[in-house]
């Protein structure tokens, strides 16, 4: 009895340095949580490539409570950003905007989107390329879909290039908050942010489209 309960104790030894291992391994990213929607206010959804660089336009507003970098429009439940960036989810990289109505119009949301994308390259904006950086509007209600559509159709009357518009009007999904690491990245991390910015020709080719106008 001594020796197989003796072999049995080294092979038990033997794992031990495994199963630390295994313990030691850092935790999944963490989720980040969606903000309280207080009473009376709306969302809105916009996919506009690189989501650390839609949070910041949007938080200037007066009338947004709140924005989320996330994940929609495709059909993988509680994606992870590696996931998504290797574009095989079918999602994009999105920003939600939880906002006033009364302090703020879902108009003036769609020109800011509008002035801080290409509306004019499909599947990539700027130097990210792949489905997962489409632009996109993902409306909630028909009557976001109505303003959507007549912005869309505006714009293409009054544009300042020759492009036409690829951005599609899309029925929105189910929205998955991005890794908390994510949120507000342009504050935690303004250094690294306006390098990837600028390195990615973002500010420049909005220029080029917009002029002026862009945001």
């Amino acid at each position: 009895m001594t020796r197989p309960f003796f072999a049995l104790f080294r092979s038990f030894q033997l794992w031990i340095p495994i199963l630390a291992a295994l313990v030691a391994l850092p935790a999944p990213a963490q989720m980040a949580k969606l903000p309280v929607a207080p009473p009376g206010s709306a969302v809105a959804t916009f996919a506009g490539g690189c989501f650390w660089c839609m949070e910041e336009p949007f938080d200037k507003l007066p009338g947004v409570l709140a924005t989320t970098s996330g994940y929609a429009g495709g059909p993988k439940k509680y994606p992870t950003y590696e996931e998504v960036s290797a574009g095989i989810t079918g999602h994009a990289e999105v920003v939600q905007v939880l906002y006033d109505p009364t302090k703020v119009t879902y108009e003036k949301l769609l020109d800011v989107f509008w002035h801080n994308v290409d509306p004019t390259v499909k599947d990539r904006q700027f130097c990210d390329a792949g489905t997962q950086y489409r632009t996109a509007i993902f409306v909630h209600t028909d009557d976001q879909r109505r303003a959507a559509e007549a912005s869309k159709a505006a714009l293409e009357k009054s544009k300042p290039f020759k492009g036409a518009i690829v951005t599609p009007v899309v029925t929105a999904g189910p929205f998955w908050p991005a890794e908390e690491y994510h949120q507000d990245y342009y504050q935690k991390n303004p250094v690294r942010y306006n390098y990837y910015r600028t390195g990615c020709g973002r500010d420049a080719k909005l220029k080029q489209l917009w002029g002026t106008a862009a945001h």
